[in-house]
């Protein structure tokens, strides 16, 4: 089994803990080097929108991975990743989330995380970035996405401890991580996703990717980790990029 050692590099300040981290990758960092920083002042998300980071708000995290698996299930690593800090929020903030395809938490539908895995290219071979950002306050987002986004202090109720959440998500990213690079790690990751996403099955959802969009009900997740919708005339597609939004029943 694979085992993660994870070292912590701390900034006070960084334009993205991604691409810090990808600048010490290229400079030969090993995998399970991690980066936090207290703010990012250039933080970005999915697609390259940018992603709000104040001071203190929020735990603004990556760590670098180097994948055993075949390169068709590294999306499953954003799945994994996932599922890891659904753990990480039960266990330190006894918060259930739920998890919207592929990799956003949320909590009361609206996102209380957002994750961003990035394939780079590095002197040891091909790696990855994850980049993990929590909300931990309601300062950690523009007062104008209040309805889409929330925090763990608002979720709970309570102060979040931003070290014991780190110190819970390197565990339980150390636990998925190294099930992800069995020879089961695939079936294991979507079982455990599906189980935590009620967006696994039986949701009305749009699923739109750049000018296009389709309209279903979803039924699963394939073993690469890609979403089968069941479109109204019945048939089953398979998507593997997009944006998910639930959709109200007529």
């Amino acid at each position: 089994m694979t085992h993660l050692k994870t070292k912590i590099l701390r900034f006070e300040s960084l334009p993205s803990t991604n691409t810090e981290l990808s600048r010490l990758a290229s400079e030969g960092a090993e995998e399970g080097v991690s980066v936090v920083a207290d703010e990012q002042t250039a933080g970005r998300g999915r697609l390259q929108r940018a992603w709000s980071s104040p001071k203190g708000a929020g735990l603004y995290f990556s760590i670098l991975l180097r994948p055993k698996i075949a390169t068709n299930y590294w999306p499953l690593i954003t799945m994994m990743a996932a599922v890891a800090v659904y753990d990480t929020l039960g266990e330190a903030c006894r918060l259930q989330a739920d998890i919207k395809w592929p990799n956003d938490l949320l909590s009361g539908e609206r996102k209380i995380c957002g994750i961003l895995a990035e394939a780079i290219d590095t002197p040891a071979g091909r790696a990855v970035i994850v980049g993990i950002g929590i909300n931990l306050t309601q300062n950690a987002y523009p007062a104008e996405l209040a309805d889409v986004a929330t925090s763990v202090s608002e979720a709970t109720g309570r102060s979040a401890d931003r070290e014991a959440i780190l110190t819970a998500l390197l565990r339980w990213l150390t636990h998925w991580y190294a099930l992800l690079n069995e020879s089961v790690g695939p079936e294991s990751i979507v079982s455990a996703w599906s189980s935590r996403s009620s967006y696994a099955f039986g949701r009305l959802v749009q699923l739109s990717n750049g000018d296009e969009a389709w309209q279903g009900t979803t039924c699963g997740i394939e073993r690469d980790g890609a979403l089968r919708l069941r479109t109204e005339d019945g048939e089953i597609r398979l998507l593997r990029a997009g944006d998910v939004k639930q959709l109200r029943p007529a």
